[in-house]
């Protein structure tokens, strides 16, 4: 046996014993520190560089605006902001989801859910009005934020930043009417069906199975109907293997499916 293993055990074995014998020798342990997380400098830009909104700007506008871009993280349930506030900055979604809705009279009507890669408040933004709808963030959310002072001057200089905003306007103009569209002519089981695959991707995701964490509350206050309604319509899927219902989201499992029913009742009304 090593000897300094041995001396260590033989005064270990001739140690006092009873009561007096742990205070008198309390052993001292070297609690070792955590190491320090070394130093690594954000790169602000990133997040406009990798943003579909931004990502085909020059470097110099991409630099302009990076100078003035602030980062905001939500909780989830935190209001962005509410109808009729003060429109001062464009908003984009770097992670989580966010959802647009209006209320009136207790009842609410989803507009529009932005996920990442998104952006929203654009309206306000350029016509310098109220907020014409909520923003309340349905996750936790990270978020840039360019104020409507330093985004206007940047729209003066540079047509094609102009001209993408202008196209992002398009599509939420397109969004609605879609909407309107779809209100006035799809059955329930179709909006529902429709609205999933929106929020999982569209047809075009090829995976077998697709996660949406959404509550059946908001799902109904999209499409229009009662969450009983709702509730009933994602139950009958649930029977086929269609969707499988979870807390709190829902995974479709058989996509495909619901994009057979749309495409019927379609055709049926074309």
């Amino acid at each position: 046996m090593d000897r300094p293993i041995a001396r260590a055990l033989a005064s270990l074995g001739s140690a006092p014993s009873g009561p007096s014998a742990s205070s008198e020798t309390t052993p001292i342990v070297a609690v070792r520190r955590a190491a320090k997380r070394p130093f690594r400098p954000i790169d602000q830009l990133a997040a406009l560089r990798n943003h579909p909104l931004f990502r085909e700007f020059p470097p110099a506008v991409i630099e302009n605006l990076g100078t003035y871009m602030t980062r905001r993280s939500v909780r989830r349930g935190a209001t962005i902001f509410a109808k009729g506030d003060e429109g001062t900055a464009l908003i984009a979604v770097l992670w989580g989801s966010v959802k647009i809705s209006v209320s009136t009279s207790g009842h609410e009507a989803v507009l529009n859910i932005i996920n990442p890669g998104q952006a929203f408040g654009e309206i306000a933004l350029l016509d310098g009005r109220p907020r014409t709808a909520d923003a309340v963030a349905m996750t936790d959310c990270e978020l840039m934020v360019i104020d409507r002072r330093d985004v206007i001057p940047v729209l003066r200089r540079e047509p094609d930043v102009a001209l993408k905003l202008i196209e992002t306007l398009c599509a939420r103009i397109r969004r609605t009417s879609e909407q309107v569209e779809d209100l006035m002519y799809l059955s329930l089981p179709a909006r529902l069906a429709k609205t999933l695959l929106e929020l999982t991707g569209g047809l075009e995701v090829l995976t077998t199975q697709r996660n949406v964490r959404i509550t059946q509350q908001n799902l109904s206050n999209i499409i229009g109907m009662s969450r009983e309604s709702t509730n009933k319509q994602l139950r009958a899927w649930q029977e086929r293997k269609w969707v499988r219902l979870e807390r709190g989201g829902i995974v479709l499992m058989n996509a495909g499916a619901l994009g057979k029913l749309i495409g019927e009742e379609i055709q049926a009304i074309a």
